[in-house]
């Protein structure tokens, strides 16, 4: 049964960068994620039966560097999308997109390819505005140096794609950055349209999230500072737009059956053995061009870097990690990713022994 992620009731949960080489743990471990297209099926088919309702990947077209060169290796999202929906019958799989890499009447025509094939209302769309200057370098592709460029140019692009969409036959369009005569997109996705995410924890990017997404997603310090963010973005969605918006947020987990053998793990591999390189690497590029984190967060969240890319850590027992998920959910979020080291051990863990405990707390609905 195919359930569209925008439905339904309950506590979101979702798994993030698991096409990427280490997923969300910058650590030189022998065993950290390889992100092989096998891991990746094993991984999707695991989570279906644990009860994640979607998969949400990263985009990435270089790595960190340091001694384990973090997210060198990355399965392209599109194809990745297609392979899962192809393989799977009912978790949701979004297409991370950048902007300025893809040009909007091709993505349009690929997500509405992607709602087919997973038989409507499982695929979905993450917007990517851009931050990563080696990444534009790379490829050749000139980066505004305004932040606020950005994301001006995204708004474009998605309203491309959205006209894309909602016109039936040809139309043409006259932006400030793209210039179409009779364009036309066939097939529309079923419904008209597929839910659409958006990354940003800058002000200009959650006011992105705010005006144009379904979904926020946003990094968050801790709980409490997570209920002002979700309450103040809601509130902004609704005061600004007229629009209503869910906001989710990232974490990386560690469940053990004790938590003093969580935290020897999570020492293990994040203090011990990190790749102390690529995290700094990525802390100077996040702090020169995201501005996701805030230079005070910045230089008190080293060890949480190479534990989950700056995550939100979720570490203990089973009833430990029930525990701090609901703390989310109370905290007003609609719903959260999680990162595993070993995502498809883990997840079917998650699934046995983490799920049942939601489910008697009400953050879940029980499974059918």
């Amino acid at each position: 049964m195919t359930r569209d992620i925008l439905n339904g009731d309950g506590f979101k949960l979702g798994l993030f960068s698991a096409n990427c080489s280490g997923g969300l743990a910058v650590t030189t471990i022998p065993e950290r994620w390889s992100a092989s297209w096998e891991d990746n099926l094993a991984m999707a088919q695991a989570a279906e039966e644990a009860g994640i309702d979607f998969l949400l990947p990263i985009a990435r077209f270089i790595g960190y560097k340091g001694e384990t060169n973090f997210h060198g290796s990355v399965l392209d999202p599109i194809v990745w999308a297609a392979a899962l929906l192809a393989s799977t019958r009912r978790i949701s799989v979004f297409s991370t997109i950048h902007t300025a890499f893809n040009h909007p009447m091709v993505i349009a025509k690929q997500l509405a390819t992607l709602d087919q094939l997973g038989g409507g209302g499982r695929a979905g769309l993450n917007v990517v505005a851009g931050w990563n200057l080696p990444e534009y370098e790379a490829l050749g592709a000139p980066m505004p140096e305004a932040h606020d460029d950005r994301y001006a140019f995204a708004a474009e692009w998605l309203d491309v794609v959205n006209r894309a969409w909602s016109t039936e036959g040809t139309f043409t369009y006259n932006g400030a950055f793209y210039h179409l005569k009779d364009a036309e997109s066939e097939p529309k996705p079923r419904g008209g349209r597929v839910p659409v995410l958006n990354a940003g924890s800058s002000p200009q990017g959650r006011d992105f999230a705010a005006h144009f997404s379904d979904l926020a997603f946003t990094v968050i310090p801790d709980v409490t500072a997570g209920a002002e963010i979700a309450r103040t973005l809601k509130e902004d969605a609704r005061a600004r737009y007229d629009r209503n918006v869910g906001v989710l947020t990232l974490s990386h987990v560690v469940c053990r059956e004790s938590r003093a053998e969580a935290e020897d793990y999570l020492a293990y591999y994040a203090e011990q053995n990190a790749d102390w390189g690529a995290v700094d690497y990525l802390m100077g590029l996040q702090g020169m061009h995201a501005q996701s984190f805030t230079p005070e967060m910045l230089q008190s969240m080293r060890e949480r870097f190479a534990s989950g890319h700056g995550s939100l850590p979720v570490i203990g027992t089973p009833d430990d990690v029930a525990e701090q998920i609901r703390a989310v959910s109370d905290a007003g979020l609609d719903g959260m990713t999680l990162a595993f080291v070993d995502y498809t051990t883990e997840v079917t863990r998650f699934g046995r022994e983490v799920m049942p405990i939601l489910e008697r707390m009400g953050v879940r609905p029980p499974r059918r």
